[in-house]
């Protein structure tokens, strides 16, 4: 197996854990960037073939984008453990203890997640320099 260097690296083999424990699927692709203290985690091919059916609709995008960022509100404690664990920095949390983090769904099969980070990073223990 070989090491993974950078953050970006970690953090996407661990959105790729948490939505196979999740979803039972693992997204076909995972990009993880990092700007300021804002990470965004874009994973394309996550969606079923039944919810690509549902979001082209308009009420059905809507009913698909509730669902997910309530599954995710639901679930994401291990992903943020694991951002934190790696980053060292907390993912900043609203005055309900729920993550300041928002998830958006696009019929095309992407998820986004986005989080906003107690702190920033340099970039180079960012990149793993």
């Amino acid at each position: 197996m070989t090491q993974l260097h950078s953050m970006a690296e970690q953090i996407a083999q661990s959105a790729i854990a948490f939505e196979e424990h999740r979803l039972g699927r693992r997204p076909k692709s995972v990009t993880v960037l990092l700007g300021g203290n804002t990470l965004a985690i874009t994973m394309q091919g996550v969606l079923s073939p039944a919810e690509m059916a549902l979001a082209v609709s308009a009420t059905g995008a809507t009913q698909l984008q509730q669902y997910h960022q309530q599954l995710f509100n639901d679930s994401s404690g291990p992903l943020r453990q694991e951002i934190r664990r790696i980053t060292g920095l907390e993912v900043c949390e609203d005055a309900k203890h729920t993550a300041t983090a928002a998830v958006q769904v696009y019929s095309v099969g992407t998820v986004v997640q986005v989080f906003l980070l107690d702190g920033r990073l340099s970039a180079e223990s960012w990149e793993g320099s």
